[in-house]
Parts: structure tokens; C-alpha cells; sequence
């Protein structure tokens, strides 16, 4: 397989992960047992700077940025499908190497097989579309 290939497919499972994230974030399964902590993330708030926020709204948040630098990495990974600026960007394409691996392992320490599987298949695309 040609390292283009292997970008724009790295670029399209990162979109899916997105996507995954993005609609998956925020649900709270009811066998967890978590509605009394979420109720409290959602219903206590407090001053930060001037702006009135709840424990929610920080966890919206970061959740939100996680799907913005998705996508980011997703277009990152796709425009290293155009073999002229893959070879001037050697330094980007094995630092998005780097991302997807620490995201595997952070997948592995604090999450579960969705994002593990995930990010692993993300990361052995990246390292073949570099070596490549």
C-alpha cells in the first residue's frame, strides 16, 4: 500500500473516532449507576473568573476540544496523503504518530476497547504510512 493510501485511510478512522467521541461523550449508561454524580456535575455551579460554571460544563468542554483536535489530526492526516508535502513533513507525520500512540496508551490506562482498538489500529496505520 502506497503511504497516500495509508494517510487518507488513517485520515477517515480518525473522523470515525470523531465522530464516535463526539456522539458518545456525554451518554450516561443507567447500569453505571452514575445519575446522582452527573445530576451534580450538571446542578452545582460556581464562579470562575467571572463566569458562572458548572463541573459539566468543564467536562462538555474538554469532550468538545477532544472531537475539534480529532478532526484536526483527520486533516492533518489526509493532507500527508499528498505525497509532495508528506516528504516536507516528515517531523508532522511521525509527531501524529506520537499523538496516537500516547492516545493508545491513555486509552488503555483510563478507558476501554472503543477507543483502544481505535487508536491502536490509528497508530500501526500511521507508523506503516511513515515508514512508508
Amino acid at each position: 500500500m502506497s503511504a497516500s493510501l495509508l494517510y487518507r485511510v488513517a485520515s477517515v478512522l480518525i473522523v470515525l473516532f470523531a465522530a464516535g467521541h463526539q456522539f458518545g461523550f456525554r451518554k450516561v449508561n443507567p447500569a453505571w449507576k452514575a445519575e446522582t454524580l452527573v445530576s451534580s456535575m450538571r446542578s452545582l455551579t460556581f464562579d470562575v473568573q467571572g463566569f458562572t460554571r458548572s463541573y459539566w460544563d468543564f467536562y462538555t468542554g474538554f469532550g468538545l476540544f477532544v472531537t475539534v483536535f480529532l478532526l484536526l489530526a483527520a486533516l492533518l492526516a489526509w493532507q500527508l496523503g499528498n505525497p509532495e508535502l508528506a516528504k516536507l513533513a516528515r517531523p508532522l507525520a511521525w509527531g501524529l504518530v506520537l499523538a496516537f500512540a500516547v492516545s493508545t496508551y491513555l486509552s488503555w490506562t483510563y478507558f476501554f476497547i472503543a477507543p483502544l482498538a481505535l487508536s491502536s489500529i490509528i497508530t500501526v496505520v500511521l507508523i506503516a504510512a511513515a515508514v512508508v
